[in-house]
């Protein structure tokens, strides 16, 4: 088993830390905090790698926020500062790890994404359609992953890869950071983040770097689990969702029984209530796609929300509270997704909302 050994020097080398300072910058130099931070930039460089070498750093606070895109989650913003560590760390682990992944995983991964992992699962089961079996497939949904892991766990598994106690320091820093409890912000009720949501051993801030990271390096576990020991053909993944594909339905039984003890023992998780099983000529929902052995199209949740938001901007830019780009912008990102999935029928209900502006 290959382990990190004594690699913390380089996380906190210099040139390590000015090149995830131009990562975490990307797309964000103009913004007040980068501004502040550029213009003592060396100095402010050499005080994170004092705090690292040193070990005197801390996660500083987050900010905190709602986006309700594809369901209401709690964001936490890093500061700049945090997320250059964070770039720092990424750049020498994930690396590392990519490379003890499974092929079909495909969240948060160069060169995977969402229309490599719905191209993969639409593959399979073109290959499948074409025997004679009868074919179903096991969709297992994790309930509330990003809240509900476990920081004891991933320590444990991270020490499994990671011999060097220094940078195990670090990573549990930021782990058990206080902050990275799922408290309430302000204004918010009780009801929007529940206690248990909120106790400070579980959960991981979504949008974080290192969240990111740990969220795979969590369920590899699960992976390997479902290669190694259930011999699963048929298995994909994208972050907390997996699709298992098998002509055997009661196997499919056994395999869900089975992972759910494997979850519940090993990573302290749960499946919540739209794990199923179903053939697969009703269309695999996964990575906001329906999918077919023959074809696919955009879940009809998701093309609602589509129309909504460009209805809202049409009478947006119509009553001059946006700016018309906006609106182009939304257009063009729109048509790109259309390639994606058998559109034609959707594409002509948005050709008809822009019929008398041009905007086919």
């Amino acid at each position: 088993m290959k382990t990190l050994r004594n690699i913390y020097p380089a996380i906190y080398d210099f040139d390590n830390l000015y090149q995830a300072y131009l990562e975490a910058r990307k797309a964000k130099r103009y913004r007040q905090d980068v501004l502040q931070f550029t213009m003592n930039l060396e100095e402010n460089l050499i005080q994170i790698q004092n705090e690292l070498i040193y070990k005197t750093y801390k996660v500083g606070r987050y900010r905190e926020f709602y986006v309700t895109e594809p369901k209401k989650r709690l964001i936490m913003a890093l500061q700049f500062k945090d997320r250059i560590v964070q770039w720092a760390i990424y750049r020498h682990l994930n690396p590392f790890y990519d490379k003890q992944f499974i092929y079909d995983s495909y969240g948060c991964r160069i060169g995977k994404g969402t229309h490599n992992a719905a191209n993969r699962l639409e593959y399979w089961l073109r290959q499948v359609n074409r025997r004679d079996k009868k074919y179903y497939f096991l969709k297992l949904d994790i309930s509330k992953y990003f809240y509900r892991i476990d920081h004891e766990v991933l320590i444990r598994i991270l020490e499994k890869r990671i011999n060097d106690p220094d940078l195990m320091w670090l990573l549990s820093t930021i782990i058990n950071s206080e902050d990275t409890a799922f408290g309430l912000p302000a204004g918010v009720s009780p009801d929007d983040c529940p206690k248990e949501e909120r106790l400070f051993d579980k959960g991981m801030p979504i949008g974080n770097l290192t969240s990111q990271l740990f969220a795979n390096i969590y369920l590899n576990e699960l992976d390997q689990y479902a290669k190694n020991e259930l011999r699963l053909h048929y298995y994909i993944r994208y972050m907390d969702d997996v699709i298992i594909l098998h002509d055997d339905k009661a196997f499919l039984h056994e395999v869900k029984d089975r992972i759910e003890i494997f979850l519940n023992e090993k990573l302290r998780l749960d499946l919540n209530a739209k794990t199923c099983i179903r053939p697969i000529k009703d269309g695999v929902e996964f990575v906001g796609f329906r999918i077919w052995p023959t074809h696919r199209k955009l879940k009809k949740t998701t093309a609602k929300k589509v129309k909504t938001r460009l209805k809202y901007l049409i009478k947006a830019v119509a009553e001059g509270k946006e700016d018309p780009g906006m609106l182009q912008r939304s257009i063009a990102s729109y048509k790109g997704i259309l390639e994606h999935f058998n559109s034609y029928g959707f594409r002509q209900s948005l050709n008809q909302m822009f019929k008398n502006r041009g905007d086919q």
